[in-house]
Parts: structure tokens; sequence; C-alpha cells
């Protein structure tokens, strides 16, 4: 299942947009962090405080992780993270000098040491996050905070989630590094039928299908029928998230209700199976595939989002996978990620991987070319703590050094270590129809279950690293005092240890503590209707989605 930007924005016109055009939200008020709530510093922080050191000699590369442990420790080419929200690799700032986020929204109001956003954000309709990393890019406030203490020569790394041609020409004329495979090969690689193409070549097979076009019933049933498929069909087009371009077709009747999405079109026909998907990360390096740890994912769940089938959240726990599954998906991820390195890509990469519960069979699912919005608790495993976060591979692909590691020796590693953790995250967004100036929000930071069971805000924080059970959980807030929610609007995201899904008869559902969780972070947000929201002050420009 591709997944969901967070705090990225849409062109379709919503609630919001209405908004949007008839006021401007109020001055945000201010959520001041109190001295006694610094935020606190630990583990790879000290990674942002240590002190620059010579690099080895040339030609001397990096030998072992100890070494690129050391190497990323006291690194000093500036490395910016820039998006909608820092959420996907918040914490990375822990492990490697001069890493930072340019951001459209800032949780932390600016106490966050590592987070820049701009403060003059007037109003702009963003059709995607490719939009909101570009304007980001252009800003000039942006421009200064990159500049700022850059050194002669010197070129700043920018990493992204959704980039595109105009990205990489901005990049170009800045003088940045765009640390990411070329837009033109990533939108190849993200269609449908190319990855399983690929994954065949590769040995990496997906569950059984055709590739083909059907511009009738009749002919969907032919080709389905001359490949063994079987009369309950799934029928993918080759670009778009799953839940809006996957079609399940057993009758003619389905057929005549999705056809304009289907005819004219290329055409992935699989056999209808029962299936767990499971989400895993990976990062093409010039020493092979590392392969991440594999995570379920929560989906559709009424109280977390509006939309059927929609991404909200993973989980990361022992029993994911049998060992034996867990294997066979690893043997399929390598394989792959060596076939796409052949294609020329390099660095991250996300496969949804499609467990059959019927016959025990392990299947290549859909590729996402990208970082992902799996990999916030990917860098916070028993694995990453062992060696180093998996994102750091991807990053020390495109730095300036050379190294030689033992990939399957890291493989196996992380392999033995997969019982070691148990994260959660929830992806919050407003299920309501309503459309709101917020007034009051939860406040970014850390949470606790008090001995009432009350859900109490503890002190401000930088991440979720610190988190230590059950009881502690971390909350990133998107939305402000100030913005507005709507029907699908992303409110925040909630990490925690342990887990929010539990088995019932092979259908998952929430926990009991999942949506205490989920309930308390709700009932912290305050609003106004449209009507009653304070006149707008013409500095103020609403944020977009």
């Amino acid at each position: 299942m591709k997944h969901t930007p967070i705090g990225a924005g849409s062109k379709t016109p919503t609630p919001a947009t209405i908004a949007a055009r008839a006021a401007a939200p109020a001055a945000a008020i201010s959520q001041q962090v109190a001295a006694d709530e610094t935020p606190a510093i630990s583990v790879g922080t000290d990674a942002a405080f240590a002190a620059a050191v010579p690099r080895p000699a040339s030609g001397r590369g990096l030998k072992n992780i100890s070494e690129v442990r050391h190497f990323f420790r006291t690194n000093d080419v500036p490395v910016f993270f820039i998006g909608a929200t820092p959420f996907n690799l918040l914490g990375l700032d822990r492990w490697v000098r001069n890493f930072s986020y340019v951001t459209y929204y800032d949780a932390w109001d600016g106490a966050h040491p590592k987070v820049f956003s701009p403060s003059y954000k007037p109003y702009h309709e963003f059709e995607d996050g490719e939009a909101i990393n570009n304007w980001l890019l252009n800003n000039p406030e942006v421009r200064a905070h990159m500049a700022r203490g850059l050194l002669p020569g010197v070129r700043p790394k920018v990493a992204m989630v959704f980039f595109n041609e105009e990205t990489e020409a901005i990049c170009a004329e800045l003088g940045y590094d765009l640390i990411l495979p070329p837009a033109s090969l990533r939108e190849r690689l993200d269609s449908k039928i190319v990855t399983t193409q690929l994954g065949n070549e590769a040995g990496a097979p997906s569950v059984p299908n055709v590739l083909t076009t059907a511009d009738s019933w009749d002919e969907l049933v032919e080709a389905a029928g001359a490949a063994g498929l079987g009369g309950d069909l799934v029928v993918q087009t080759p670009y778009g998230d799953s839940g809006k371009t996957t079609f399940f077709i057993s009758s003619e009747a389905d057929w005549d209700r999705n056809k304009e999405d289907i005819v004219g079109q290329e055409l992935k026909v699989m056999r209808r199976i029962n299936n767990l998907p499971v989400a895993v990360e990976a990062v093409i390096t010039r020493c092979g595939t590392v392969v991440g740890p594999f995570l379920t994912e929560l989906t559709g769940y009424a109280e977390l989002t509006p939309y059927r089938g929609g991404w909200c959240g993973n989980e990361m726990h022992s029993a994911v996978l049998t060992p034996g599954q867990r294997a066979k998906a690893t043997e399929l991820v390598r394989r792959l990620g060596d076939r796409l390195g052949e294609e020329g890509y390099r660095g991250f990469f996300e496969v949804d991987v499609l467990i059959d519960t019927d016959e025990d069979e392990v299947y290549l699912g859909e590729l996402n070319p990208r970082i992902s919005g799996a990999s916030a608790i990917t860098n916070v495993t028993a694995g990453a703590y062992a060696d180093i976060p998996l994102f750091l591979f991807h990053l020390l692909e495109y730095m300036d050094v050379d190294f030689v590691l033992d990939v399957d020796e890291i493989n196996q590693r992380w392999e033995d270590l997969a019982g070691g953790d148990t994260w959660s995250q929830m992806i919050i967004k407003e299920t309501s129809p309503i459309v709101e100036q917020l007034l009051e929000t939860p406040p970014t930071g850390q949470y606790f279950l008090d001995a009432t069971g009350a859900l109490v805000f503890r002190r401000a924080a930088l991440d979720w690293h610190q988190l230590k059970d059950e009881s502690e959980a971390f909350f990133l807030r998107i939305y402000g005092p100030g913005d507005y929610r709507w029907k699908g609007a992303d409110l925040g995201v909630l990490v925690t240890k342990g887990r929010l899904q539990r088995d019932n008869n092979g259908q998952s559902s929430l926990t009991i503590r999942a949506r205490h969780l989920i309930d308390s972070i709700r009932s912290r947000y305050l609003g106004v209707a449209l009507a009653d929201a304070a006149e707008p002050k013409p500095s103020q420009g609403v944020k977009s989605r």
C-alpha cells in the first residue's frame, strides 16, 4: 500500500479550500516550552554537538560499522531533510552531525534546535507534497538558513520524500546535492506493471497474475481464464494509491461499476487471495541490498481515518512473520533490490510483501521507490542501535566516501534481532464532517498514562526515541492553533511502545489502549466553526493540507 504523505497538500476541492478562501487564520497561539521542560538530549543526539574531525585520508574507505558510525558522528557536510513535517526521519539528527530539518509545519513552535520553518507563509493551495517541497526550496528564508555557515565549495545534501524534475532543477541551480535517484527513474519504477516485470525477472514473483489490457468484461474473463486465475479477481492500474487504483471484480456488475477507471489502461490482473500485507524498507548500496524490519499496517480504522482501506499506521513486533516467512520475504526483497540496482536505482525504497495465509506462500507486492511512512519506526529498531539506522545506509551511498560492508552479515544480524522491538504508530486524521478553526491543540511531546489511566502531557521532547514502555507515548502535532481542520485533515502522529492491534479470528481490530489514546488526543483539540472564526490578520495565511 502506498503510504499517504503526512501533512501534504491536495488539489482536490475540500471544505478546507472553501475555508481558506473565506478567511485566513488568526495569529497562532504559541505553545512555549517551559524552562523546566527543556527537550531531553541523549543517545545519538550528541552527534549534533560533536566536534568535526578530519576525514579519512584519500583512498582510505570505511571498513566496518564502527567506522561508519564515527563518520556520521563527525560529519561536516550539512544534510537537510525537507518536507511538510520532519515525521519520516525525525531522530536521525541523533546519529548524524549537521543533519537537520526544513519543514512547512513547525510542531515545536521554534523549540526544536534542528527544525527550521520559515516565519512567513502566505496562503498557497498546494497540489501535492512535491509542491510543498519546491515552495520551501524557493523560499528566501529557507535559502538563507541553508547557506548560513556554509563553507566555500561545500554543497549541502538534500533529502525528501516527494520530488519531481522541477525539484531537481531548483537544487541544481542553488548548488544543492539532491541525494535521491532521478525523478524520471522513480516515476517509471513506481508503476505496478514495471515492478511486477522486474520482480519476475529477479525471481521475486507476485501473486499469480497476468499483465494485459481489457476493454470489456468478456476480455477480462478471457485473459484471467487463460492464466488460470479463477473468477475472483483483483485488478490494478499502473499508478496511484492502491486503495484508489485496486478493484475487486468477481462479476459483470463489479466490472460495470469500475470500468471507467480500467478501460484503456495497462492492467495487472491477479487471483484474489486471503493475505496479510507486510511493509518492509530496504536500501540498495554498492555492496548489496540491506533489508530492514517487517511491519504490519493499520488500515481503514474509522477511529483514525475517514477513508476505507486508508493507511493509518504501522506495527513492528516479533510475530509479524514466522522465521520461515521472514527468510523468504527477505530473499524476495533482496532480489528485487539487486534488480532495481541494475536499473540504476540507488538508496531507499519500501515494498509491500503479501503473505498468502491459506497457502503460507510469500509474494512481492507494490514498490514504493522512496522514503515511506514506515521509516519513522524503522529507525528505532534493535538493528538500528546494533549498527546504524536504515536510512544511514542510504545517506552513506550519497556521501563522498568509499566503503566496504558485509551486507550478508548485516542482514543476518538484523534478522536475528527481529524480535527485539515492539513499536507502533498511528496517523490521526479528522474523521468528522466539520470545518473548524483550531483554538487549542495538544502540544508535541511525551505523554504518559497516570495512576487514574488518564493520558497526561509529561514534557516537551524532540522525538520518540526515549519512550520506555507502553505507559508512554509521543505525539507529533501537525496542525496547530490558527490552522483549520476538516474531514481527512492530518492532525498528528502518535508513536508508542507495544502493540495497538489485536487479532480476532483472522480479523484485526484496535486494542482498548489504542482507542483510549486516540480519544485522549482528540479531546485536546478545540475549534470554532468557520462562521465563528476570528477575523483574519492580513499577515497570516492558511497553511495548506
